[in-house]
């Protein structure tokens, strides 16, 4: 048997009674522990005596709020897997993640019931359905109502490691969106690690830009706060608003995406403003820049932490850093075409480098790993690591090499080890350009170029090399930062000198401009290189 962590709001509203253990800034609506264990116990009678049942599969449409997490938690305590899907993926991924999974229950807003009868195909496994929302009876009954009235406790279930407690998707930036299928021995164990490396405790106030993680705060004991804003754009964050509830409830511990941090210390900055009582910031999804560290360390109080966790939805956290060790010992090797640096394996993880391949592994051996310093494949084993993909035998397999009893996930980064034993992220694997001179990695090549005062970003994608079949040719793609007015051919010129200066990047011969990157869903920061490689095929057509 594992933990439940629905078992762990029983324990913290056990002991922290009628502390503040939930706050949305939206609405200024506060739950105490207690009220939200018996919200969620209310809920999960509710559902419960109206047909849900263990092991069903359940798809949760619901805005972040308290209302979500005190259903996360019904849920949980009924054993019933929830199905959380980015609404901002975009219809046409939602439509095709839902009827991948087939759900049997249906838990949404007003708003999601309307788009099920838009779309009825994808939902035609749906046997029943729930309307959290006033609807006019449209969609059936409010349950927060209904549960509202309910005053019996729940019997938390009680899972096995391997049961199913979640399906998460993926945000699709290297291809469709897949579910992970997450077991509650994962969200035990993500939890230990958030509570004993992060050191996150009932003391602290959370504000999670992304609605699960106040999962792990409310069962830590901690108060979380669910800011006022559109978690599928997160680069469109309202600083005003994100740092307004930030003040008025003395957050002490945030965790987002970078593309939410760039906006809010920018606007600190431009305001000459501080943040006073936040100790700790999370930043993840991407990499992080040495320039936004210390740019966000200049706003915030002496001694506060900047961490810049790695991972990915299959696999979190792995991998973690402080800011201050990467401004002091890494970023200058980072700016010069070295990857990013994102720290030492957490406690119980075990990361390698191997070959890096396109095809199957089915079992590890050992001359698969590569020796230190060498850029491959990045593989990791341990108890975040999920076991497979919901209803994807091909993913799955692709995924997973077995070693004996374990298996190792395959995160398809490549990167590399150091000597101290840190690993280094180099991009995507699917992003290596491989030309007839050698493979290109995107993170090192780029850098070479952000450092040009006038570029906001670059993006190396691969096209075909015609005059050489089987190999690409690598186009380096320039973001511009704004209102620059400088005409862009001087601005070339001086690109492509800097380009011929490093033995990573001489070799590009094609440069184009792009006003504005496309990016990834959930984070705001992870640009579609595949979209920019048909985009500067096109361009270069027409030369």
């Amino acid at each position: 048997m594992t933990i439940n962590i629905a078992e762990t709001l029983v324990e913290v509203a056990r002991k922290y009674k009628d502390r503040i253990g939930l706050i949305e800034a939206r609405t200024g609506k506060s739950l105490s522990f207690s009220e939200l264990q018996e919200y969620s116990d209310g809920l999960a009678v509710y559902l419960s005596e109206n047909g849900v049942k263990t092991g069903n599969m359940v798809i949760l449409m619901v805005s972040p709020s308290a209302d979500f997490i005190c259903l996360t938690f019904a849920l949980f305590k009924i054993g019933a897997p929830v199905i959380l899907i980015d609404p901002g993926m975009g219809y046409r991924n939602l439509l095709r993640c839902i009827a991948g999974v087939g759900p049997e229950i249906f838990v949404g807003i007003p708003r999601a019931h309307l788009f099920r009868r838009l779309f009825p195909k994808p939902f035609s496994t749906i046997r029943q359905s729930f309307c959290c929302g006033f609807s006019c009876g449209l969609f059936g009954p409010d349950i927060r109502k209904k549960s509202g009235a309910i005053k019996k406790s729940y019997p938390v279930y009680q899972p096995a490691s391997d049961d199913l407690a979640a399906i998460i998707f993926t945000t699709g930036s290297t291809g469709p969106p897949k579910g992970v299928r997450y077991d509650h021995s994962i969200f035990a164990t993500q939890l230990d690690l958030i509570r004993d490396y992060y050191r996150i405790s009932p003391s602290d106030i959370d504000q999670p830009a992304f609605p699960l993680f106040a999962l792990f705060s409310t069962a830590l004991g901690a108060c979380s706060v669910i800011p006022d804003m559109d978690p599928t754009q997160p680069a469109k964050v309202d600083p005003a608003k994100f740092l307004r509830s930030i003040e008025r409830y003395k957050v002490t511990y945030s965790f987002g995406s970078p593309a939410i941090w760039n906006v809010v210390s920018r606007y600190c900055i431009q305001n000459k403003k501080t943040i006073p009582h936040l100790q700790q910031v999370l930043m993840a999804g991407a990499p992080v820049s040495g320039e936004l560290i210390g740019r966000l360390a200049s706003v915030l109080p002496d001694g506060a932490k900047i961490h810049t966790p790695y991972g990915a939805t299959e696999s979190l956290p792995i991998v973690s850093m402080e800011g201050k060790e990467i401004l002091n010992t890494t970023w200058a090797l980072t700016r010069t075409g070295k990857g990013t640096c994102v720290g030492r394996p957490l406690p119980g993880i075990r990361i390698k480098i191997i070959g890096i391949s396109d095809e199957v592994i089915e079992i590890f051996r050992d001359d698969l790993e590569l020796p230190v310093g060498t850029i491959g494949e990045i593989i990791v084993c341990g108890g975040v690591v999920t076991r497979a993909y919901e209803n994807n035998a091909k993913e799955t397999k692709l995924s997973k090499i077995r070693d004996g009893e374990r298996f190792w996930h395959r995160l398809g980064d490549t990167g590399y080890l150091d000597a101290l034993g840190r690993l280094w992220f180099c991009g995507r694997r699917a992003h290596r350009v491989i030309c007839r001179q050698g493979t290109l990695f995107t993170i090192p090549c780029e850098a070479i170029i952000n450092e040009h005062p006038d570029v906001s970003r670059t993006a190396l994608v691969g096209i075909a090399d015609i005059n050489n079949p089987g190999f690409q040719e690598p186009v380096l793609i320039i973001e511009k930062k704004k209102n620059i007015s400088r005409n862009d051919s001087e601005l070339l010129t001086e690109i492509k000198s800097l380009a011929a200066g490093s033995s990573l990047t001489q070799d590009i011969r094609y440069f184009l401009f792009h006003h504005d990157f496309p990016v990834d869903i959930r984070h705001n920061a992870k640009i579609f290189r595949e979209k920019l490689a048909v985009w500067a095929e096109m361009e270069l057509r027409k030369r």
